[in-house]
């Protein structure tokens, strides 16, 4: 990748910031600028490009307050504490490990503990509760549609109401609903109610005999848990600072969650593969969608200048599933992307890209993205309910002043 666009040198970076470089300097001495040895150049330093923006945004917030509160929601500094995930130096970290590590071994139960922060092996007893609708009622709820994600979002509602304990917001009774809530999405994406991890049900409904794609999916839901405070995310807190129960705040969720912006990305990054159909096929489909002006999916991401950290592991799992006919598409597209865009894929295309190495049913890319996201909602809704704080930004009114004498 060219430097330039992801690092600044000191020079630049004090320009930036309007500051001397011995002032710079200070900054990091301080420890409110990572700086880093140039490659070859050992007497020289380089600071990422995010780092200075981030610093000189804050200094802009001091002077102006009004425009730091406009620029606030939109990819600005965060707006709300917590302690969940840590994005920082092209790494993502859950309550301080790194996902990506995480991602090698662990169950997304498991991982729920942590983000949860219940006690070690609390998550066998969470979730060997039974699902929180009857057999009898999922399959009625089935007669009415065959979409999963359709049917997360109509359970759910229901759900709660059958649910009076999911009005008790203390941690460790969220906890219990919790598990009984993705207990409920389990059910519905693998068509049956089980016993068994997530991931293994999935695979039993998805790929039967393929154990290699239980890891795959294991370490999709991983990785897909949580990412700070996305749009999803913080739909979730402000359901949960209303006090709505769990129940209510990942309907809530979900329904940001289906937007073409966000989850529905994968939607999108499908149809690509579609539309390239062939390897030979990849470059010119991009080169195609670039002349006319529309967006190429799957390919980049703000936080992650270097690469999605989250994309690389998944990548490599759908590389070792043997198909080598999608891997040699899959491929094709990255190449493509990486030439054509100057850009790496992200988490949205790693996923559709498992999910064709794998054989799995189209809409598997969002059901994993949210099944996993589930864990991370309901960790930031145990966040919220203790935080005890109603989230109400206040609008900056831009519309027509009001009439003269008005009383």
């Amino acid at each position: 990748m060219k430097q330039s666009t992801y690092y600044l040198s000191a020079k630049q970076a004090a320009d930036a910031l309007g500051v001397t470089t011995a002032t710079l300097y200070a900054y990091t001495s301080r420890g409110q600028l990572q700086s880093e040895t140039v490659p070859g150049k050992p007497r020289e330093r380089r600071y990422y490009r995010e780092d200075v923006e981030r610093l000189r945004e804050r200094k802009e917030a001091r002077r102006n307050p009004a425009v730091a509160a406009a620029r606030g929601l939109h990819w600005g500094s965060p707006v709300l504490e917590s302690g969940i995930t840590l994005i920082q130096d092209g790494k993502l970290y859950y309550r301080g490990r790194d996902a990506v590590k995480l991602a090698d071994s662990a169950s997304l139960e498991e991982l729920a503990d942590l983000l949860w922060e219940a006690e070690p092996g609390e998550w066998r007893q969470l979730f060997a509760q039974p699902c929180a609708l009857s057999p009898a009622l999922m399959a009625c709820l089935r007669t009415c549609t065959k979409n999963p994600f359709t049917l997360f979002q109509t359970a759910l509602p229901l759900a709660g109401i059958m649910d009076p304990a999911a009005h008790d917001l203390r941690p460790s009774a969220v906890r219990q609903t919790g598990a009984r809530l993705l207990r409920l999405l389990t059910a519905i994406a693998a068509a049956h109610d089980s016993q068994s991890p997530m991931h293994l049900a999935l695979q039993a409904r998805w790929a039967r005999r393929n154990v290699a794609a239980g890891r795959a999916i294991r370490a999709a839901l991983v990785l897909c848990a949580d990412h700070e405070l996305n749009v999803s995310a913080f739909t979730a807190r402000c359901a949960a600072s209303a006090a709505a129960s769990p129940y209510d705040v990942v309907s809530a969720a979900l329904a940001t969650l289906k937007g073409y912006k966000h989850g529905g990305a994968t939607e999108r990054i499908s149809r690509l593969f579609a539309e390239a159909e062939t390897p030979r096929h990849a470059r010119g489909v991009i080169a195609s969608r670039l002349r006319r002006g529309e967006s190429i999916p799957g390919f980049g991401h703000p936080l992650y200048p270097a690469g999605d950290p989250r994309a690389t592991p998944l990548m490599r799992l759908a590389q070792a599933s043997g198909n080598e006919t999608e891997w040699r598409l899959i491929r094709s597209l990255r190449e493509a992307g990486w030439k054509l865009l100057n850009d790496l894929p992200n988490l949205d295309f790693a996923l559709v890209a498992v999910a064709r190495a794998y054989g799995l049913p189209e809409f598997a890319p969002l059901l994993l993205f949210a099944l996993g996201r589930a864990v991370g909602w309901i960790a930031h809704a145990i966040e919220q309910y203790a935080a005890g704080d109603l989230i109400r930004p206040r609008a900056r009114y831009t519309g027509p002043a009001p009439e003269a004498g008005a009383t």
